[in-house]
């Protein structure tokens, strides 16, 4: 019974990727501190709709925005310019948060040395929840595990099995060995080999002095903004595996006091899988080296920025949608504003202004029917102010019918007149009871 329990919570924990993923970070600070979980919220979803709906305005909008960052001569940018890897079916992958629904358990498929896909993910994420748990071990990812368990683990993620780490039978180091092998294994390295000149000139990026000099120091910020736009035009799965990867090793080095292992280890150890690329000759390498150890590095430290879109990216790709979306209620309004944003503040004023408006009519309904006479005239008013009336908003909730007329009496006559003459247009009217605004109107025949 043991074991089905903690088989059940490992299929939960997988299928509840995005909540891991996402809310990490708030999880370890405690959260809402009441049990609940906390609200996933995604403030790229326009960012993510817009590379789907259109994905021409989506790659202009990110290329003119890096090489404005970057200097990148044509063929470095027209490597960019590469079409994102398909499914078989034709279509191109999905994106990046909603990707993370197939960490699901797949069909059978082999992971080692085939190109990265989703079912790959999907086997591989299980080594990644199982380390997130054992962050403590000294030495882990640079101490190698046992072959024979590897070799044992291997077959079995290639075999689509769901792995019993509880079972004691694998070591940490054992599967913090495979997940470097398997990464070492793909045909490019995972940030892919196109991508390779760009993040060197990310490394590049430096501030410049009160005289506009370049300096020595590293301008962090416009790094950061440079690697969140360029991380965009990753292929789907990579840029999935990079995410879960980054926050794996991002928790490890937090942990260094224990592990012993911090980002500039970590570097050392997944820049070769990670970045390198397969094909560079050995003299370009060297000199390339430390700026390839670097750039992983701070891989490891910006890693849980460096998957967010920029603000302004943010603000654009929502106005792309939100110029044609109909506000209905202030929940959508809430779901699309930005402060500060005109958009947004002339939405806020429409419903303002529709709140105010259905208020007054309340009070002047309410004025009508206190203080006015019985009559004609306040008859139709009445009747007026229950058609300018939302519809499913009453003008008033308490309030008594004015006319003194009742509903003509159920009697077995009447009844019967009623049946007769109830579909006949111009049916009889005259015992119509008028209700108040907002109230359903009752007649003694039914309205043709």
């Amino acid at each position: 019974m043991a074991e089905e329990k903690d088989t059940d919570v490992n299929k939960r924990d997988r299928r509840g990727t995005v909540c891991n993923v996402v809310i990490s970070q708030e999880s370890e600070m405690g959260g809402s501190g009441d049990g609940r979980l906390p609200i996933i919220f995604n403030p790229d979803f326009f960012v993510e709709k817009l590379r789907h709906e259109r994905p021409e305005a989506f790659t202009e909008l990110v290329l003119s925005n890096i090489t404005r960052l970057i200097d990148l001569p044509g063929a470095e940018f027209s490597q960019l310019l590469d079409e994102e890897p398909k499914t078989p079916n034709g279509t191109v992958a999905g994106g990046f948060f909603r990707s993370f629904n197939f960490l699901k358990r797949k069909d059978k498929v082999v992971v080692f040395g085939m190109p990265l896909t989703e079912e790959g993910i999907a086997q591989i994420y299980q080594l990644i929840v199982y380390l997130s748990k054992n962050l403590d071990v000294e030495g882990l990812f640079r101490v190698p595990g046992n072959s024979l368990r590897q070799q044992m683990l291997r077959e079995q993620l290639n075999s689509g099995a769901d792995i019993d780490f509880s079972s004691g039978d694998f070591h940490p180091n054992d599967v913090a060995t495979l997940l470097k092998s398997f990464l070492g294994e793909l045909p490019e390295p995972l940030l892919t080999q196109r991508h390779l000149h760009a993040h060197l000139k990310i490394t590049e990026l430096s501030l410049f002095d009160d005289q506009g000099n370049k300096t020595s120091l590293p301008d962090k910020e416009r790094q950061i903004e440079a690697l969140q736009l360029l991380l965009m035009l990753l292929p789907t799965a990579n840029r999935t595996l990079l995410k879960l990867l980054l926050d794996l090793l991002y928790h490890t080095a937090k942990q260094q006091d224990k592990n012993k292992m911090s980002a500039h280890n970590l570097a050392l150890m997944f820049a070769p899988h990670v970045i390198w690329p397969k094909n560079m000759n050995a003299s370009d390498l060297q000199e390339n080296l430390k700026k390839l150890n670097s750039s992983m590095a701070f891989l490891i430290k910006h890693s849980q920025k460096i998957f967010r879109a920029p603000a302004y990216l943010r603000e654009h790709a929502r106005l792309q949608f939100a110029n044609t979306k109909v506000i209905h209620s202030k929940d959508d309004l809430e779901l699309l504003s930005v402060d500060g944003s005109p958009f947004a503040s002339a939405c806020k004023r429409s419903l303002d202004s529709d709140s105010r408006t259905e208020e007054a009519l309340r009070e002047l309904y309410r004025h009508v029917t206190d203080h006015m006479p019985n009559s004609a005239k306040k008859k139709k008013l009445i009747r007026q102010l229950g058609k300018q009336s939302s519809p499913g908003t009453p003008v008033s909730e308490n309030t008594t019918p004015t006319s003194k007329k009742h509903a003509r009496s159920r009697s077995f006559g009447g009844l019967i007149k009623k049946k007769v003459l109830g579909s006949q247009p111009g049916a009889d009217r005259r015992g119509r009871h008028v209700s108040p605004p907002g109230k359903e109107n009752i007649s003694c025949v039914p309205a043709s």
